[in-house]
């Protein structure tokens, strides 16, 4: 994995950057949630997942806490905060030979904090869904 792939993705995290997402994202991208119990598959989908995450857990309490990379990805381990939920989680991203993002999967824990996201982000999709 080159560095400025994550360094892109970090990038990112802090600008909330939609055009910015979109132009990461491989065509064929493949997000898997952890609510969701099948891979969910294309750059449209993708992209709606992660637009609405950051749009729930983009807050000023979110950030990234320990990183560990490969040669074709990291994991990501995060932390932040809702409604007093303490919620931790990891990002597992995948880049292609173009430097794309071709899998992203989210891990989360404690089962509270899974409970109070699949809410959130279900109403967050849905909003999406009609703007």
């Amino acid at each position: 994995m080159k560095r400025d792939y994550l360094d892109r993705w970090f990038a990112y995290a802090k600008s909330h950057d939609l055009a910015e997402l979109n132009a990461m994202l491989a065509d064929d991208c493949v997000f898997r949630s952890p609510v969701v119990h099948t891979p969910q598959v294309g750059k449209a989908i993708t992209y709606a997942y992660l637009s609405a995450a950051f749009v729930v857990l983009g807050s000023d309490k979110f950030r990234y806490t320990r990183e560990f990379t490969s040669d074709t990805g990291a994991v990501l381990e995060f932390e932040t905060e809702i409604d007093g939920i303490g919620i931790n989680g990891v990002d597992i991203i995948e880049w292609n030979d173009a430097g794309l993002i071709n899998d992203f999967k989210v891990m989360v824990r404690p089962l509270k904090a899974i409970n109070l996201l699949h809410a959130m982000m279900g109403a967050q999709l849905e909003k999406q869904k009609k703007a």
